[in-house]
């Protein structure tokens, strides 16, 4: 496949196939914990997949933490390679692993310290807390190493080369596959087994990734002038980084803080309810793949052309980046709509709960015609998330967040847990409309981050 370039090529072709290695890539890390609900529901039980559910809200939550903090390092590295300041690139990317590392290990000591209480308060079942917090406990060892692999990843991106984490995505997760069913079908391990499978798969990546790094960064060579006081690590650096990375972490997070926050409505309706959720969010959450990873190379492609000083580009790739969601959006409806019962079918075991069925089809048959709204809010958030116009799409996303909340909360007890997965396009229409506004007011072109 031709690399094309973000900043000279036609705007629509570069957008187009530099996304197309991203969200393969982040069909891949979906299929890690699909896999883990798969294998553990049809060869454990319902129980064990509710178990995995009631972790998965809270583990998503990290997985998008860590992809949104490699959103903010990369557009600062994005845009120092736009700029052709490739020194600076350099100590952006050294100060990001290191910032990044250090967050990582404290959120895992956090995590070990308080998944129990976490999960209590959550209103988990008591027939699958303990393996629950079992899973949990083992993934919190392992989140350094799935830290480390997204930001990374998104310096990858950052450098306009989205294959490379596609194909050490494809080999690790292929190896997760292969480790969860040894753990369960030949060691009977069960929920540890497919989380002890997960991060040995994750770990592994990183250290690929880390490696494959050290070796195209010497491919960028490095002029005298700019050699004079570059450094390994920049406070200032790490300061924009911040300004862009945190509201990244909150507009990444935005679907998983919510899926978290009404976890315990969900929890309320017992463990048949939530194991049919799980196998219903678990589905979403692929679906939304290509919105959002579309929406993150709109970003790159943003904070390259604004280095390069092409405000004018950056319209028309966001004009290209609405054309591919809604193309993506109408491919999911469709298949969502014939097939939700097949799909729903191959996470529940022969013999579940009829309320499990019951509960993943009426999500899935419901959501399959608002993936376009997601789709709308990841394009025009890229926009302003690249240029480093944090301000109005990170109220937007709170917004789209405190909707998610108070409907579900406030209308659980009237129309059932149905009420969970109606709040979710609302939430996301109204986080649109406002990045919306911002996107035509022209403002977001006007910033500057280097």
């Amino acid at each position: 496949m031709k690399k094309y370039n973000m900043i000279t090529d036609q705007p629509g072709k570069a957008l187009f196939f530099f996304a197309l290695p991203i969200i393969f890539g982040n069909l891949f890390q979906q299929l890690y914990n699909t896999v883990d609900s798969i294998i553990v529901g049809q060869f454990v039980g319902e129980e064990a997949l509710a178990a995995v559910g009631a972790s998965y809200s809270l583990t998503t939550v990290f997985i998008m933490i860590a992809i949104g903090g490699g959103i903010g390092a990369s557009v600062i590295t994005s845009q120092y390679l736009g700029a052709g300041n490739y020194q600076k690139m350099k100590t952006s990317i050294s100060t990001a692993l290191i910032s990044f590392l250090t967050l990582s290990i404290i959120l895992s000591l956090i995590g070990l310290l308080l998944n129990h209480a976490i999960l209590k308060g959550l209103n988990t079942p008591d027939n699958i807390l303990s393996d629950a917090v079992l899973y949990l406990r083992i993934y919190f060892l392992g989140l350094p190493f799935l830290f480390m692999y997204n930001i990374l990843s998104s310096v990858f991106n950052a450098l306009g080369n989205s294959r490379t984490p596609l194909y050490l995505l494809i080999f690790s997760s292929l190896l997760n596959i292969v480790m969860d069913l040894v753990m369960v079908r030949v060691f009977y391990m069960g929920v540890a087994g497919v989380a002890i499978a997960t991060v040995f798969a994750q770990g592994l990546s990183a250290v690929l990734s880390f490696c494959l790094l050290l070796r195209t960064l010497k491919a960028y060579a490095v002029g005298d002038s700019e050699e004079e006081g570059s450094g390994f690590y920049d406070f200032s650096m790490l300061g924009n980084m911040i300004k862009v990375a945190i509201p990244s972490m909150l507009q990444q997070s935005i679907v998983s803080i919510g899926m978290l926050l009404v976890q315990s409505v969900v929890n309320g309706f017992g463990s048949s309810v939530l194991a049919g959720y799980t196998a219903g969010m678990r589905i979403e959450s692929i679906c939304i793949v290509p919105m959002i990873a579309t929406g993150n190379a709109v970003s790159t492609f943003t904070a390259q052309n604004l280095g390069a000083g092409r405000p004018d580009r950056v319209k028309k790739g966001y004009l290209a980046g609405l054309g591919i969601v809604a193309g993506f959006a109408a491919f999911i409806c469709i298949v969502l709509t014939l097939f939700h019962s097949n799909i729903v079918n191959a996470f529940l075991e022969s013999g579940s709960d009829q309320a499990a069925y019951d509960t993943g089809n009426g999500y899935l048959s419901f959501i399959a015609f608002f993936f376009i709204c997601i789709g709308l809010k990841a394009i025009t958030d890229g926009v302003l998330r690249g240029a480093g116009d944090v301000v109005v799409f990170t109220l937007a996303n709170l917004i789209n967040l405190g909707i998610r909340v108070a409907f579900s909360f406030g209308m659980a007890g009237i129309i059932g847990v149905q009420a969970v997965w109606i709040a979710v396009p609302i939430g996301w229409t109204t986080n649109f409309l406002i990045s919306f506004v911002r996107y035509l007011s022209d403002k977001w072109s006007q910033k500057k981050l280097i």
